[in-house]
């Protein structure tokens, strides 16, 4: 027996409870026959003031995840897909696979992390190596994604964060602001930008971006449903979201 609706794939997806952005950036990217369950980790939108106020953000996504993952395997989907992303940056390469693991283990299906994506998302336009980044968290998050790119052999030669002050407020960032940034981000070193920070509306801007700046633009989401699809065998190519959807 399949779901009525989804008869392709089930996704069950875990988002911060302040995330706003997520699910309909998900949901408009979505092929027929593929469905997403969100279950979300509850967390406080608490003041991030500093670096301090970060890592007591991260502490509290670490203390609520797994409650969410047991919270969404009750609709039994066929996969998991984690749409929050600084976690999955945390310690570099060997940080994410022991996260990766861990969330394999506790919900018994396979996990598509962002960390995982921007890498293959990055290897499929052949030839890029040299990176620019924006991303919405204070420094000491900043040093988690450069460390994690830099343990996969792309060099981080320009970072933006944005030090947003709560984790609400990452959705307040505008498209104007965005495209301000991916200005300033680039130069003729830059092979591609990626963005990270699940909260942050960046796929449509992403996907504008590369159309006037003629490279890849990545911003987290896409990367993320893009291999989620892939991954399980859902090729449709998905127009409005910028090249790796589109030909990849």
């Amino acid at each position: 027996m399949v779901d009525a609706l989804a008869w392709r794939h089930t996704f069950g997806v875990i988002v911060p409870s302040t995330n706003t952005i997520v699910q309909p950036e998900f949901d408009a990217m979505r092929p027929a026959g593929v469905s997403n369950h969100i279950s979300r980790i509850a967390i406080p939108n608490d003041p991030v003031d500093d670096d301090d106020g970060f890592l007591q953000l991260m502490n509290n996504i670490r203390k609520a995840m797994m409650p969410a993952i047991n919270s969404v395997m009750t609709c039994e989907p066929d996969s998991i897909v984690m749409g929050m992303s600084a976690e999955t940056f945390w310690d570099g390469k060997g940080g994410a696979e022991t996260l990766r693991k861990r969330l394999e283990d506790r919900s018994n299906k396979a996990v598509t992390m962002g960390s995982d994506a921007v890498i293959a998302a990055l290897k499929a336009f052949r030839g890029v190596k040299n990176i620019a980044v924006v991303t919405p968290y204070m420094p000491t998050g900043d040093e988690q994604v450069r460390r994690f790119f830099t343990d996969y052999g792309f060099p981080v030669i320009a970072l933006k964060g944005l030090k947003c002050p709560s984790p609400v407020a990452i959705a307040q960032v505008s498209g104007s602001a965005l495209r301000s940034v991916v200005r300033e981000l680039d130069s003729d070193k830059v092979e591609a930008i990626v963005q990270c920070g699940t909260n942050l509306c960046m796929a449509e801007v992403a996907a504008e971006a590369e159309r006037w700046l003629g490279k890849p633009v990545i911003a987290i989401n896409t990367a993320t449903y893009w291999h989620a699809l892939r991954s399980n065998g859902i090729v449709d190519k998905v127009q409005g979201f910028g090249s790796l959807l589109a030909e990849h």
